[in-house]
């Protein structure tokens, strides 16, 4: 994942910006949906093979996902429904770009090596994030992992900017690296629940103890 230092630089610099976005009638929602709508845009010029326009349009549809969050903490508008709505729409927009891939390479010669990597980074960075949820929504911890979000958009941005074999590596990578990051998630949490085993173990262990 990205460095704690590059992650502090960037909501900085947002912060910034939301200050004078916080002046525009617009909501941290509206942002939100914004930027879904300008990557399914960058979709449509993948899909259609204009992958340095894509990428550069993927580019500034992701930077809206920053600034709805900083948005929100300047207006104090940070509701529960509005991370609701983020990380869905983030879902959506992701998948469209995948979409968009899958779309591009099936019109073009030997397309099953190119298709069944998209579908297989599909899977795992819908995994990464799914895993996530559950998790949290079970009470555990679960943040690590080698190939969060960011780090799915930067390599993509990269690949689209590039095309070629420089893509279909790109495309490679997160078809493996994504699905390794939701088995390194699992693993996390099955720690976090033996650990939580345990400890509830021990007040009996202790009382078959005394009871000795």
């Amino acid at each position: 994942m990205f460095t704690t230092r590059f992650q502090q630089w960037v909501r900085r610099r947002a912060q910034a910006a939301a200050g004078w976005l916080a002046k525009l009638p617009i909501t941290p929602n509206q942002i939100t949906v914004a930027g879904m709508l300008v990557i399914f845009g960058a979709a449509a010029l993948v899909a259609g093979g204009n992958f340095l326009v894509g990428g550069i349009v993927l580019a500034f549809g992701a930077s809206f996902d920053i600034f709805d969050g900083a948005l929100a903490r300047v207006t104090r508008r940070s509701y529960p429904y509005g991370a609701f709505l983020d990380s869905t729409t983030d879902r959506y927009a992701e998948a469209a770009v995948y979409i968009g891939l899958a779309a591009y390479y099936v019109g073009q010669p030997n397309p099953r090596p190119a298709i069944l990597g998209v579908l297989l980074a599909l899977v795992g960075s819908m995994s990464v994030s799914y895993v996530r949820a559950r998790a949290q929504s079970l009470g555990f911890k679960c943040d690590s992992g080698l190939f969060a979000r960011p780090e799915r958009i930067v390599a993509t941005i990269f690949g689209l900017v590039f095309g070629g074999w420089v893509l279909l590596l790109v495309i490679w990578a997160l078809a493996v690296l994504t699905n390794f990051t939701a088995v390194q998630r699992v693993l996390e949490v099955w720690r976090q629940a033996r650990a939580q085993r345990r400890e509830a173990a021990r007040p009996e262990d202790r009382r078959d103890a005394d009871a000795a």
